[in-house]
């Protein structure tokens, strides 16, 4: 009887053992999940004042492509400009987010990117949104992530999404060049990433901020179907 009941207690141990196992690995696996690569690419490129945010159009359901010329980039108040890679509604819940933070910290974009990434990572809500953004200003350029991470790049340029890291490292071969301005660059490395990456097409749309744009002035949104680094108006 002693034997049958040490025998019962070592089953229950090694179920419950088992059964945490696999709560970690699920939860692990939610958590891979929410921060894969968003089927995109949007690239910021600053160069000698002049900050460039360009992202492409489409849009991907599994295998399908749903829509090509969505805008994924979008001009914030206070010379404030930003892209997204993920699910478009989310993305604009968290820009009305970081519009609300600037406008509680106007002229700070650097404390306003913190705050969001805080309520962010804590909101019950928000912390459900599954989104990753680039803002900048005339002085920073931000990633902002819902780990409640805000990386700011060493040399101004930053890509996200599946199309991101093909963007960034074309940039950075490019930004050291002097004929080249931000533009430029930009240009020539999303449509190195849009003939590389699935999920990118070349209908770039693009927000700018010139070295001589006053604080939250400027008409700098330039729309058009890029392709081989020329822009159809």
């Amino acid at each position: 009887a002693m034997l049958r009941r040490a025998a019962k207690q070592l089953a229950t141990c090694a179920f419950d053992a088992a059964t945490a196992r696999g709560a970690a690995a699920s939860s692990t696996s939610r958590t891979f999940s929410s921060s894969a690569a968003h089927a995109t690419t949007v690239l910021c490129v600053r160069k000698d004042g002049e900050v460039v945010v360009m992202a492409d159009g489409q849009v991907t359901l599994g295998s399908q492509v749903i829509k090509p010329n969505v805008k994924k980039v979008r001009r914030l108040q206070g010379g404030v400009v930003g892209g997204f890679a993920g699910a478009t509604a989310d993305a604009f819940t968290l820009f009305e987010r970081l519009e609300m933070k600037l406008e509680e910290h106007p002229g700070q974009l650097t404390r306003a990117a913190v705050e969001l990434a805080k309520a962010w990572r804590n909101d019950k809500y928000l912390r459900r949104l599954e989104a990753t953004m680039v803002v900048a200003d005339k002085h920073h350029t931000f990633q902002i992530t819902g780990g409640g991470d805000v990386i700011e790049p060493h040399d101004g340029v930053i890509g996200i999404g599946s199309g991101g890291p093909y963007a960034t490292a074309a940039a950075r071969a490019l930004v050291d060049i002097d004929e080249l301005d931000a533009l430029a660059i930009a240009k020539k490395a999303m449509n190195i990433a849009a003939d590389t990456c699935v999920y990118t097409n070349h209908n770039f749309i693009i927000e700018s901020i010139g070295p001589n744009d006053e604080v939250g002035g400027g008409d700098a949104a330039k729309k058009g179907d890029e392709k081989g680094g020329k822009e159809k108006k």
